[in-house]
């Protein structure tokens, strides 16, 4: 559903804010390896959400990464996805057409459509904090 790099971005951008949480910020080897993600693509990923202004990125021997309080309460999950993959997965089609809609639908469109609609809800409505608060109480994981 996910390009690889997004999945990469959100497990990273859940752990980047559950550390700043308590206080820390996170260089890239250890958000690659506790996001279960290659370091060169991590860095990659976080070049790009850092540019829209999703999490900071601090330059220097003291630097890494982090998100302040607003910042992990306003970015959403489809925040994070608009910036990676931008809003195909959002409007494009569940076959990949360049033109369909009702009025002229592929197969899968009645059935996606809702689909559709349901998972841009959950996006827009899930903060980077909500996740970020399972991972920090045990209730959730990034890498098995």
């Amino acid at each position: 559903m996910f390009s690889k790099a997004c999945e990469h971005g959100l497990k990273a951008m859940i752990y980047i804010a559950s550390k700043s949480m308590e206080g820390e910020r996170v260089k890239i080897g250890e958000v690659a390896e506790h996001s279960g993600t290659p370091e060169a693509f991590t860095a990659k990923v976080l070049s790009t959400l850092s540019r829209h202004e999703l999490l900071h990125s601090i330059k220097g021997p003291y630097g890494g990464f982090e998100m302040d309080q607003q910042q992990m309460h306003q970015v959403r999950l489809a925040d994070i996805v608009s910036a990676i993959d931008g809003d195909k997965l959002f409007e494009g089609c569940a076959l990949g057409l360049t033109t369909c809609n009702e009025d002229k639908p592929c197969p899968m469109h009645n059935s996606f459509v809702q689909i559709r609609t349901d998972l841009k809800s959950m996006m827009e409505s899930t903060s980077i904090y909500d996740l970020a608060t399972g991972l920090i109480s045990g209730e959730s994981i990034l890498i098995r």
